[in-house]
């Protein structure tokens, strides 16, 4: 494995700390907390964290799939529609297996959506699925990885089109960038724009609810009144570190 090193990333008026495996981490590190929003950052991460390695490895931000399958598999639901594909977007998916274990796991047909916007991190699963596929329990599932730029949501899907988006650390590195809240911001727009009315997008961040619930709040009454409902659940503590779910739920408005 690749030596632990510490990465500081400033949100507001906080501090993280991240445990993370790099290479050469005196550089990468201050890149990461410098650009974590520009691709050419995530590119040479994934291109490090990848090279000298015997066989792929997914590389989980926070967690994996078993500690939030719990608030992820009971949203699938395909109501009186039982053939029809909900649409699932894992935004900022880097080689996470979020993705496909939700491919995978789901009894109900699913069209999966893993979206980065490294394309070395999209090669790399890409890949790594043509060697090693996986046999979902729908045989009518579907999963495909892309580039995409998640501020940039509106140029590949149209409204009411998602049925979940699943965030795993996306919208905290955004926040954590020199940018900070107006890149985080409209994502966030753009995220309630493809939503379905009764779907629903889950950020997962190890933010504290006095900080995110706040901003989400307040990021959606800007947005237009009551854009959005918002919730959030914890997750529980891992390696000392208190996660949580946060729900944000599309309230469209009939034309």
């Amino acid at each position: 494995m690749f030596p632990l090193t510490k990465l500081l990333a400033r949100t507001g008026r906080q501090i993280f700390i991240f445990t993370r495996s790099v290479r050469h981490h005196s550089s990468l590190t201050a890149e990461l907390i410098e650009n974590m929003d520009k691709k050419s950052t995530w590119d040479r991460f994934y291109t490090e964290t990848s090279t000298g390695t015997p066989t792929f490895k997914n590389f989980e931000w926070f967690f994996g799939f078993s500690s939030v399958q719990d608030f992820i598999m009971p949203l699938l639901q395909t109501g009186s529609h039982p053939d029809t594909l909900l649409h699932i977007l894992d935004m900022g998916c880097g080689t996470s297996a979020l993705g496909p274990s939700i491919y995978r796991e789901s009894a109900v047909p699913v069209r999966v959506t893993c979206a980065d916007i490294s394309p070395v991190a999209v090669r790399l699963m890409q890949d790594h699925a043509k060697v090693k596929a996986v046999r979902p329990r729908s045989p009518s599932s579907q999963i495909q990885f892309v580039e995409l730029d998640c501020t940039q949501l509106d140029k590949h899907y149209s409204s009411n089109s998602l049925d979940l988006i699943v965030d795993k650390g996306t919208t905290d590195a955004l926040l954590r960038s020199k940018e900070e809240e107006g890149k985080a911001a409209l994502v966030l727009k753009q995220c309630l724009r493809a939503l379905r009315s009764s779907g629903s997008l889950l950020q997962f961040s190890d933010e504290d609810p006095d900080v995110r619930l706040v901003w989400l709040e307040t990021a959606v009454q800007e947005q237009g009144g009551g854009a959005a409902d918002v919730g959030v659940q914890e997750v529980g503590v891992l390696r000392g570190v208190c996660y949580y779910c946060y729900y944000v739920t599309p309230k469209h408005v009939k034309q």
